[in-house]
């Protein structure tokens, strides 16, 4: 059972107003993602000219991601939650616009460095799960930080079927059609960084440690929280991060689990959308034409139910977290995982089996993000949390990169069905230690 620790009044409040901002900023800023989701692929060979560069959006993405990821958590770490929320956000923003450049000048290294700004961006909506726990008690953490990942539904989902809307705004703004959609985009990125930067004080990081300090806050773990002990602080983020992980078996599951159903997500989706325009316009068709009419209403459909799945059902994935137990939510989440490699890779003729596989992916990403991010708080001390939590975000986004890079090899060597039954493999590999370890502990506990 979690040990319930009495808050202090204010510190409460505070709490509950950072979890509503960074749900509001969530909202804004999940449009940014959306769109370049949808469409990344599909412009990536439209400017490039080959389809040998599909996978180039969604891996620069990650790497983007990837390579943020400890810089913000490190200017969280000495600035507080806000100036690192900000600055990710502000290169979201900057990516969008350069996307839009990309369009109008046909230049495909402009959608390349727009790709690292929106990654970038992504980086800061991954850590902002961790801003909504800097407060939490440990019986509502699992609760704080779903109620996060599910406010980037309305964006993220809406993102994709911004895709004919933007066309629109394009348009009317003088610009080619497809630019439209980040123009939106970018306008949700900016509302969410304004939010934050005017909203997010106190910082909840900076006030967490306050009260720690004054022993307002008891820093008596939770359930399965073990304070690693913590390498000096002259060491760096990454070395810091690294060290306390490895002193953690918990901490280890826990990122593994993290780690790995964001490669399985993202290499699957990523080419979906381009496997959907071969399925819809048949192989006679050049793939480097953008996608129009029905095909562009079947992707955004298709990858707006992907990311549903991954983030609208996300307060019941914390709620399985709080009630059920972290490990156990993990093994949920790869059961589903594997669930959906295998109904979208044996169903890849049918869209609608896509779909539902999609769907399933979302969900099986959703509940192991969630249970592993909070088992990830608990595993170590405050003194290389948020350290730690850098690098498991790096590692994620870096892990992501290469699923990204190779799902475009692995679909054309393999196909659709190969490349879901790889990342059944991977998902099997992390179930498995997660069923060892929760049995491990049962038997110690029986003992």
């Amino acid at each position: 059972m979690v040990r319930t620790i009495p808050m202090d009044p204010g510190a409460r409040r505070v709490q509950r107003r950072t979890v509503l901002l960074l749900s509001l900023a969530q909202v804004f800023g999940g449009l940014g993602t959306g769109s370049t989701v949808s469409i990344g692929s599909i412009l990536a060979v439209e400017l490039s000219g080959s389809s040998a560069w599909a996978g180039s959006v969604a891996t620069v993405m990650t790497l983007g991601a990837a390579a943020s990821a400890l810089p913000l958590a490190s200017l969280a770490e000495r600035r507080g939650r806000r100036a690192g929320q900000v600055a990710g956000l502000s290169a979201a923003l900057a990516g969008a616009v350069l996307m839009v450049l990309a369009v109008v000048s046909g230049l495909f290294v402009l959608l390349v460095l727009g790709s690292a700004g929106i990654g970038i961006g992504t980086a800061a909506s991954l850590q902002a799960r961790f801003a909504a726990v800097d407060l939490a008690t440990a019986e509502h953490r699992g609760r704080a930080l779903s109620t996060v990942v599910w406010a980037v539904t309305v964006g993220a989902v809406a993102g994709p079927n911004l895709i004919q809307p933007g066309t629109v705004v394009g348009t009317l703004l003088g610009l080619p059609p497809i630019a439209g959609p980040f123009v939106i985009s970018g306008a949700g990125l900016l509302i969410a960084a304004v939010l934050l930067f005017a909203g997010l004080r106190p910082d909840p990081l900076l006030l967490a440690r306050q009260l720690a300090a004054a022993s307002i806050v008891p820093t008596v773990p939770g359930d399965g929280e073990r304070p690693a002990a913590a390498a000096p602080r002259s060491r760096g983020s990454l070395r810091r991060g690294l060290h306390a992980i490895r002193g953690s078996r918990t901490a280890l599951l826990a990122v593994s689990a993290v780690v790995a159903a964001h490669a399985v997500m993202v290499g699957v989706m990523s080419m979906t959308p381009l496997h959907l325009q071969h399925l819809v316009e048949g192989p006679g068709q050049h793939a480097g034409h953008i996608a129009a009419g029905d095909v562009l209403v079947i992707i955004g459909f298709t990858i707006s139910l992907h990311i549903a799945g991954m983030f609208a059902l996300s307060p019941l994935m914390g709620w399985l977290t709080d009630r059920a137990g972290r490990l156990e939510t993990i093994i949920i989440g790869f059961m589903l995982l594997i669930a959906a490699v295998a109904v979208a890779g044996l169903g890849e003729s049918s869209t609608g089996a896509v779909a539902v596989g999609l769907v399933l992916l979302g969900m099986g990403w959703s509940a192991a993000t969630i249970s592993g991010s909070t088992l990830l708080a608990e595993s170590v001390g405050r003194e290389v949390r948020v350290a730690v939590q850098g690098v498991s975000d790096m590692l994620m986004g870096a892990a992501g990169a290469v699923g990204g890079a190779a799902s475009g090899l692995v679909l054309g060597y393999a196909g659709y069905l190969g490349l879901n039954l790889l990342g059944g493999l991977a998902g099997a590999a992390v179930l498995g230690a997660a069923v060892v370890t929760r049995t491990s502990r049962r038997r110690s506990a029986a003992a």
